[in-house]
């Protein structure tokens, strides 16, 4: 069975929208307080969570037709974008370490997807 490109872009989507989900997340977790009035007018934790219920509707999507060992480790792909949204929004800084492993989220992505042809 090989997996649809359909598929594999439903997965991408859904990473990127999980992505931006921990960003506002993070975001969130500076307004946390004990007072539960805070916690529910605290916009950017009901985002963070919207988001990341946006995208479990992509990957299920995604994963409905294709092959979970060749998709799910696709959702990887949120993390590199996580990294460039912890520069651009929170100054976190880029090091070699990261970098390399970025190198090896992108290798395992191509080595996997060689296996679905």
């Amino acid at each position: 069975m090989k997996t649809p490109l359909s598929s594999i872009l439903y997965v991408l989507v859904g990473s990127l929208i999980g992505s931006i989900g921990a960003v506002l997340l993070k975001s969130a977790s500076s307004k946390l307080a004990r007072d539960w009035r805070v916690l529910i007018r605290n916009w950017n934790l009901a985002a963070g969570v919207a988001a990341y219920g946006i995208s479990s509707v992509f990957f299920v999507k995604g994963l409905s037709e294709g092959q979970l060992s060749v998709l799910y480790p696709m959702v990887s792909v949120g993390y590199i974008c996580t990294l460039f949204w912890s520069k651009i929004f929170f100054g976190e800084e880029l090091t070699r370490s990261k970098f390399a492993g970025l190198g090896l989220i992108i290798a395992g992505i191509v080595v996997l997807q060689l296996g679905n042809r």
